[in-house]
């Protein structure tokens, strides 16, 4: 459903002022007239406001501090007057009281970037420019220490040498590599902005970066149209130890509870009690449903059964989550082809996705385990965490030319808004943004 059939009930009426009702009876008590006062209020200032979810979210909130009554008066409100069958919206709101239970939250200050993102994602407005520009800002401030590797540096270059002469080339080649781009990435990019700048006769540096913002923009290839399963689908997530994968799962389930789907997380990597656990953990406070046998079991057995479990709970979505110890990879390689086998044979077209989760902090070394785990197993797209704060960002561009494998998610930080939809087009105008 796009965003304007989703605000047409606030909308519709937008240069009218509401017309009053019949005059209420003298016998109403004084706090329903109250709460008709403030309605037609706030359904007026909503009507008269930017249509854009940012700017009704402060309508809502406005003179509010804490989570009270009022603030769940006002949101049911809202979601009333954009037409949310009442099981959806109640079940909204019930999920996310009970995470402000759980994150011991009180004041608004604390949790008003997670509401917005909650809605947004219930609502279908993630595409929305409002949401698109608190997305870049995120994705611009979390590749700050990478900026200062390369676009800082290439403006640096830009001011020192205005022609685009063989020393050009040259340290511009060192710079990328430093900033960690690998040596081959970096030459192949060089030489395909070499040949950009001849054929478009570039000469100033505004135009250089243009050509050159577009050059890193096109290295990333979009994931494949797919033809949704028959539910339950199935995702196989797979990823060494350490690189955040289990909180990676969890963040994708709370991604798709809150789009109306219902979840089921697998623990497959049987051989870590602790990973069990903390699985289960995540399970229990993103709501999602969980299964889980006695630590040493088959974990392709864990992964049939699961299965099952999914179908009898009419489950929309499963994720199994893997083992990663790259130390016994042999023996690892072997069990996650066992598991996709079972999985395959049980449910032909599963896994549907096989999503590798890495670590952008690991730099080079990402690439190393991209390629093990795709000549192992295949992977259809990769999500990379920890991409805020780290120095390391430009291997991103690396996977993206040596192994052309869609990133489809990148991890901004701790919260479970901070797993956002990666775009290259804004990944490459954020790198080289001042």
């Amino acid at each position: 459903m796009g965003f304007f059939s989703k605000i047409k009930k606030i909308w519709s009426n937008k240069t009218e002022p509401e017309t009053p009702g019949p005059v209420e009876p003298a016998a109403e008590d004084a706090a329903s007239r109250e709460s008709a006062a403030w309605e037609a209020e706030l359904r007026l200032a909503l009507q008269q406001a930017q249509p854009r979810l940012s700017v009704w979210l402060d309508l809502i909130l406005q003179d509010l501090e804490f989570a009270d009554d009022h603030l769940w008066a006002r949101l049911q409100f809202l979601l009333d007057s954009l037409e949310v069958p009442a099981a959806e919206a109640g079940d909204f709101l019930s999920r996310f009281r009970k995470w402000l239970q759980d994150m011991d939250y009180d004041r608004i200050a604390e949790f008003r970037s997670e509401l917005q993102y909650r809605l947004a994602l219930a609502l279908d407005l993630e595409d929305e420019e409002d949401e698109k520009s608190r997305l870049f800002i995120k994705l611009s401030l979390g590749l700050n220490k990478t900026k200062e590797q390369l676009s800082r540096h290439i403006d640096r270059l830009l001011t020192a040498s205005p022609e685009f002469n063989s020393a050009f080339w040259e340290e511009l080649e060192e710079i990328l590599i430093l900033g960690d781009v690998g040596f081959q990435t970096s030459s192949a990019l060089v030489e395909r902005l070499q040949k950009r700048v001849r054929e478009e006769k570039i000469s100033s540096s505004e135009a250089f970066k243009a050509a050159f913002q577009n050059e890193l923009a096109s290295l990333f290839p979009a994931p494949a149209k797919r033809i949704k399963p028959a539910p339950p689908e199935v995702m196989l997530a797979l990823g060494v130890n350490g690189v955040g994968k289990t909180t990676t799962i969890a963040k994708l389930a709370h991604r798709a509870q809150m789009q109306g789907q219902k979840v089921l997380l697998a623990a497959g990597d049987t051989f870590r009690a602790a990973g069990i656990e903390q699985l289960e953990i995540w399970a229990q406070r993103t709501g999602a449903g969980f299964f889980a046998k006695k630590t040493g079991s088959d974990p392709a057995a864990v992964a049939y059964e699961a299965l099952d479990a999914a179908r009898q709970g009419d489950y929309d979505l499963l994720i199994v989550d893997t083992a990663g110890r790259l130390h016994t990879q042999t023996n690892l390689m072997q069990e996650l082809k066992k598991i996709k086998d079972v999985l395959h044979k049980k449910s032909p077209g599963a896994p549907h996705r096989t999503v590798l989760v890495v670590d952008g902090t690991s730099g080079q070394n990402v690439l190393a385990q991209t390629k093990l785990f795709n000549e192992g197993v295949g992977i259809d797209e990769i999500i990379i965490t920890k991409l805020d704060g780290t120095a390391k960002g430009g291997v991103i561009l690396s996977i993206a030319l040596e192994h052309k494998i869609p990133i489809t998610f990148v991890g901004l930080g701790e919260k479970m808004e901070d797993l956002r939809p990666f775009s290259g087009q804004d990944f490459a105008k954020a790198l080289l943004s001042k």
